[in-house]
């Protein structure tokens, strides 16, 4: 069950003259979702931030931010309260190879030097349906702002053993790097260039509330 509730697939009876009210029509909220609502810290120690760039055009390199931190918001009332914020230390970019790092971290990338952290702040969000839920926010990369969307699986809510009341999602997005400026490349002998414009971003969040 979504942590919002699941949208009702019966179809209400309606008469010629009538139409169903509002409070007719509105549908009723799980106690069990409702308490739900609450404010959440993200736990970057059972959290992963990754990402995937198509390298060379012929494999995908896999990468991730160590350090961050971000809050939930949830409302297990009215999915469109919820709101979300995450902020990145771009200096801990990892990808499993230390030049490469360092790479991304070089004025040819991020400049990190100049622009240490990379922001999300969401600014709207709703209920798809079931577990999937779908939240749009501004992302901020080099002084850069755009809109991102992301879709998210609701995995479940916790009592973990030292007491802490846990919720954890599933997201994914796609962006263009070049829409953030970030357009270093190489062209290839064969054609086609070394790294692609199109990112994948994947989260595995674990959110503890706050007391």
């Amino acid at each position: 069950m979504g942590i919002f509730g699941r949208k009702n697939t019966e179809t209400a009876e309606t008469t010629t003259d009538t139409a169903p009210s509002a409070a007719e029509t509105a549908l009723p909220v799980s106690p069990e979702l409702a308490a739900l609502t609450g404010d959440y810290t993200i736990d970057a120690a059972h959290s992963t931030l990754g990402f995937t760039a198509r390298h060379a055009m012929v494999t995908n390199v896999k990468g991730k931010f160590l350090d961050f931190s971000g809050s939930l918001s949830l409302d297990g009332t009215d999915p469109s309260r919820s709101t979300a914020s995450l902020d990145v230390k771009m200096d801990s970019i990892d990808t499993g190879s230390a030049d490469r790092d360092g790479h991304l971290k070089s004025a040819d990338f991020f400049r990190t030097d100049e622009f240490p952290t990379m922001t999300f702040r969401s600014t709207s969000a709703e209920a798809l349906g079931g577990d999937d839920y779908r939240i749009t926010g501004d992302l901020t990369i080099l002084g850069t702002t755009r809109p991102v969307t992301i879709d998210l699986e609701f995995n479940g809510a916790a009592k973990d053993p030292f007491g802490n009341e846990r919720v954890g999602f599933e997201g994914k997005a796609e962006i263009l790097r070049s829409d953030w400026g970030l357009t270093w490349n190489a062209a290839l002998e064969t054609g086609g260039v070394l790294v692609s414009d199109k990112i994948k971003l994947n989260f595995d969040i674990s959110a503890v509330r706050q007391a």
